[in-house]
């Protein structure tokens, strides 16, 4: 699968991320760029988008996206807490649809 990893999480969090082509926004060029613009972007290449933007699901129509949207939950953003969630993160790569946010947490 084609992951991108959003412009929230620690782009280091693609080296735990393995089985998958895995791609941030700081590699794509995307960083700077509104949600709505950078998953249209992000629908034409890839797979799955991976965020810890709680918000996005009710900012964004989802279901007009081919791409599966994974939400990040841990008690913090910082690396060592989203790593606790790559194992139930790959699962949900594995398994998520598209068009519907599906939240990967710790919580």
């Amino acid at each position: 699968m084609r992951v991108f990893l959003d412009e929230c999480v620690d782009r280091r969090l693609a080296r735990d991320i393995l089985g998958h082509e895995v791609k941030t926004a700081r590699d794509q060029g995307w960083t700077g760029i509104a949600n709505g613009r950078r998953l249209a972007l992000v629908s034409q290449s890839f797979d799955v988008f991976v965020t810890v933007d709680r918000n996005l699901s009710f900012q964004q129509n989802l279901q007009s996206l081919s791409i599966a949207v994974i939400v990040l939950r841990a008690k913090t953003n910082r690396l060592a807490d989203l790593r606790l969630l790559v194992p139930e993160l790959l699962a949900a790569i594995a398994a998520a649809p598209p068009g519907v946010a599906t939240v990967v947490s710790a919580l």
